[in-house]
């Protein structure tokens, strides 16, 4: 089967762990992600310099990523279109999102778009270099976040495929994600981890929620691409 006819549309064959890893590796994001992390990874080691700080500030992203994933997919991949001076303003990341939540099943629309996360970098690696007092230090937190992204690439991509979950953790992760795309849009936020959710109040018993029509339009009438 061709990669094309593996990643769009409806998958025709079932998905095994070994077949996902590599047909991840045929989208430009987790290539994106993941030089970015050896680069980082790289880097700090490289430094050295290694205080207690490397290990809080690891430790305060993994705490604060449910959060990060939240707020994400809450206030930018669900944003609607909006107008300013009569002009309307279609956010690139948004109107993917849509398509996404269209064709759950289409794997091509899994992927964190690669224009936008080429735009978001430079963003990133400027607030690290704000915030964070020394070099070695700006790169563990970048290296941290690479990593922490690419967790989050993986783990979205796994779930839309048709791969069996072998493990409690990731069945939790699946219904968890599957909820939200085909039970109601404004649940069920996290996709690497469901911490953001269940603190926010976001993971309701889904028994107690009726099904949403709105969870393929994410409540926007005009077609997206």
């Amino acid at each position: 089967m061709s990669t094309t006819s593996e990643t769009r549309g409806k998958q025709k064959e079932r998905m095994t762990l070994p077949k996902a890893f590599r047909t991840l590796w045929t989208h430009p994001s987790p290539w994106v992600l993941a030089i970015g992390l050896v680069t980082c990874w790289s880097v700090r080691i490289t430094l050295g310099e290694w205080l207690i700080w490397d290990a809080l500030i690891l430790a305060g992203l993994v705490a604060v990523w449910p959060f990060v994933e939240w707020v994400i997919h809450v206030f930018v991949l669900h944003m609607k279109p909006f107008q300013i001076a009569g002009k309307t303003v279609d956010l690139h990341l948004s109107s993917k999102h849509r398509a996404h939540h269209q064709d759950p099943d289409d794997l091509t629309h899994v992927f964190i778009p690669i224009r936008s996360l080429l735009i978001s970098l430079p963003f990133y690696f400027l607030v690290a270099w704000l915030v964070m007092p020394t070099t070695p230090l700006m790169f563990t937190a970048l290296a941290g976040l690479f990593t922490m992204g690419i967790i989050y690439e993986w783990c979205h991509f796994l779930i839309h495929t048709n791969y069996r979950a072998k493990t409690r953790f990731y069945k939790r992760l699946w219904r968890h994600h599957r909820l939200h795309h085909f039970k109601h849009e404004e649940n069920w936020f996290g996709v690497s981890t469901t911490m953001g959710d269940k603190v926010l109040g976001t993971a309701p018993n889904f028994r107690e929620i009726e099904t949403s029509p709105n969870c393929r339009t994410l409540g926007v009438n005009n077609p997206v691409e």
